[in-house]
């Protein structure tokens, strides 16, 4: 007999996500077994730990939990599995939690990053934490009965991952436990397969999916199975129930580097993360001294998909003494390395370290601040023995690795060596050493630009006197690479300038540039007369080869594109600097401007070319009606003067 059955619906994402994963994920169902030994490898972590800190769990050890283990039992004929861990647990509360809502937001964007694609939304699956509705791919019924750690009733959730889920407790008429009620605590998943999913009532099969993703599980994994074999005597085959250990369970990171192969690396992290794919590279070190640690840091060879979100899920597991402690830290490697998957050993934390602790120990500070180093010329390694490798690397991660150059100063000069940029004299991307040794003779600095589209920055007039001189700008088309480069002042030792800064270029200017400005005087004062507050000066410009006019800001000051970013991120109060405009004192117009700098069309002229300058960096017009106006006068002037 039972206790009180309730049944309850799942919640919407739920009911959708199930669909989904039956309909769409067909293609892999193997994954529900990776998915569900993960679930219990998390629960036996998390009970380890408090009967390692916590008094109340000590005394249940022998009483109430018994050693860790995970056990798979078979039976072919009723087509049925049974997962079986020693874990943490579920009570009723946990198991309406756990199975039947999803708290955590990125269950939303999992559902968003469906592609259709069976083996990249498989994939998905492990990411976004939504692992044991796989198990209704191969099974038209469930049942999960669980005990939670220092309580006394078992209960048990019942579903067919389609209409809602019963929760109720085990028990007999006389009121104590049932005869499915678990004695200790832990967690009996009961498959019912479906008619896909009897391919799995197989024993060899069973244990060639746990080798495959789940052998560097650090707890045992047992299978019971009906084995079959020949008695000579009786020259027939005889079965016996066998069970029998199908994984290494051991902590892979503390062997010797000289005694694993790549595959070891590939299937623990393919255990660790849930990827499909083979990562890019991985690095192992081994740190003996003053501190004694282990690291096992991989790189995916696809970026996460949340990457770019807040809310994304760190991918350093942090263990003590071979003790899982915690998954979801983002203080064991600074942010912008957010991308590295891997685990983190230490002998020296303590086991009951939280997370308020983590942020201040000495410990894992310098822990983290060699991992850095390490990661770091690791992948400088591999930029300049496999350029290759490397090129796929930088298109996954070339932007967090600029976000790194805005707050680890310590590791800037590395980093800058790190990343990749495009370039007015190569296609493709280059790195600033490359651009470096191309630097001309009397160059004095490297050159960059920065504020739009990569089309619009190559032909930007700021570049005109660059091209003309042959020498190389660099162009920084991320929207961050402008809040990321104001902070660098150098490369090594040499000066890194935006080429829209008024002083850049000044070391380009030729002998004639303070004659032409001399000249210029009267027009400059005319232009600066009529645009008035508009701009800050209007002078000469020694930048300018093909365009009439451009604007350029002070060096301590953001740009036209920048401000706009800057808004878009919510900061309502910016002070609205005023550019300067420069004129070109050797284009036709400017010529014709001078020839007569008190005829009436200096006026419009003065306004054109200030929004034309403007309409250049990006920037939108304040009142486009009357650049039109002014337009259509100009255009009507010079058709009638043609006429």
């Amino acid at each position: 007999m039972k206790g009180d059955m309730s049944k309850q619906e799942f919640q919407t994402e739920v009911s959708q996500l199930l669909q989904l994963i039956v309909h769409s994920l067909y293609s892999h169902p193997e994954i529900f077994l990776r998915e569900l030994i993960s679930n219990s490898s998390d629960a036996l972590d998390k009970l380890r730990l408090l009967t390692l800190v916590d008094d109340k769990y000590k005394a249940l050890v022998g009483n109430g939990i018994d050693p860790p283990r995970i056990d798979l039992t078979l039976d072919e004929e009723k087509k049925t599995l049974t997962l079986s861990d020693t874990g943490i647990g579920m009570n009723e509360e946990d198991l309406v939690s756990n199975l039947g809502t999803i708290a955590r937001s990125g269950t939303k964007n999992f559902l968003a990053q469906l592609s259709g694609d069976a083996k990249k939304d498989s994939n998905l699956i492990g990411q976004f934490g939504v692992g044991f509705y796989s198990v209704f791919m191969v099974s038209d019924k469930v049942e999960v009965i669980s005990r939670k750690a220092g309580e006394d009733k078992t209960f048990k959730w019942t579903s067919d991952g389609k209409n809602g889920f019963d929760i109720e407790e085990v028990v007999n008429s006389d009121g104590s436990a049932g005869a499915e009620a678990r004695k200790s605590a832990g967690t009996t998943v009961l498959i019912h397969f479906n008619e896909e999913g009897a391919q799995y009532a197989n024993s060899w099969r069973l244990q060639e999916i746990v080798k495959k993703y789940s052998n560097h599980i650090s707890f045992p994994i047992f299978l019971t199975y009906d084995k079959s074999e020949w008695n000579a005597e009786k020259k027939e085959s005889i079965k016996s129930r066998v069970t029998e250990q199908v994984n290494a369970a051991s902590a892979m990171w503390q062997r010797p580097k000289s005694e694993l192969k790549d595959e070891d690396y590939k299937e623990l992290y393919k255990a660790l993360t849930g990827d499909w794919e083979d990562p890019l590279f991985w690095f192992h070190t081994r740190a003996e001294g003053t501190l004694e640690y282990t690291t096992l840091f991989y790189i995916p060879s696809k970026a996460p998909l949340d990457l770019y979100q807040a809310d994304y899920k760190g991918g350093v597991k942090l263990y003590v003494k071979r003790v899982f402690i915690m998954d979801d830290s983002k203080d064991l490697l600074p942010q912008y390395l957010r991308f590295v998957r891997g685990i983190i050993d230490s002998e020296d934390l303590p086991l009951n370290v939280s997370r308020e602790i983590l942020q201040q120990n000495k410990v894992l500070t310098s822990i983290k601040t060699a991992s850095v180093k390490k990661i770091l010329s690791e992948l400088k390694n591999i930029a300049e023995n496999d350029p290759e490798k490397y090129a796929k690397f930088i298109v996954e991660y070339n932007r967090p690795l600029k976000e790194g150059l805005y707050g680890d100063f310590a590791n800037r000069e590395t980093l800058l060596d790190l990343i990749r940029v495009k370039s007015t004299k190569v296609e493709g991307l280059t790195s600033l050493a490359e651009a470096k040794s191309r630097m001309q003779p009397e160059q004095k600095a490297l050159y960059y630009v920065t504020g739009g589209s990569e089309s619009m920055l190559r032909n930007s007039p700021l570049l005109e006197i660059y091209k003309k001189k042959g020498i190389e700008v660099l162009i920084l088309d991320d929207d961050i690479d402008e809040i990321v480069f104001s902070s660098v002042p150098k490369y090594g030792e040499i000066d890194l300038k935006a080429v829209h800064k008024s002083t850049s270029g000044d070391d380009l200017k030729d002998e004639s540039t303070p004659e032409k400005t001399e000249e210029l005087k009267p027009l400059l004062e005319k232009i600066k007369a009529t645009l008035g507050e508009a701009v800050k000066e209007v002078r000469a410009s020694s930048r300018l080869a093909d365009s009439p006019s451009v604007i350029v800001s002070d060096e301590d000051e953001p740009s036209a594109r920048m401000r706009q970013m800057m808004r878009a991120m919510g900061q309502k109060e910016i002070d609205e600097p005023v550019p300067t405009l420069e004129i070109n004192p050797d284009h036709e117009i400017i010529k014709k401007l001078l020839a007569d700098p008190s005829n009436s069309r200096v006026e419009d002229a003065a306004w054109l070319l200030f929004d034309q300058a403007l309409l250049l960096e990006g920037v939108p017009l304040k009142d486009p009606a009357t650049f039109v106006q002014r337009l259509n006068r100009v255009l009507n002037q010079s058709i009638s003067t043609v006429a």
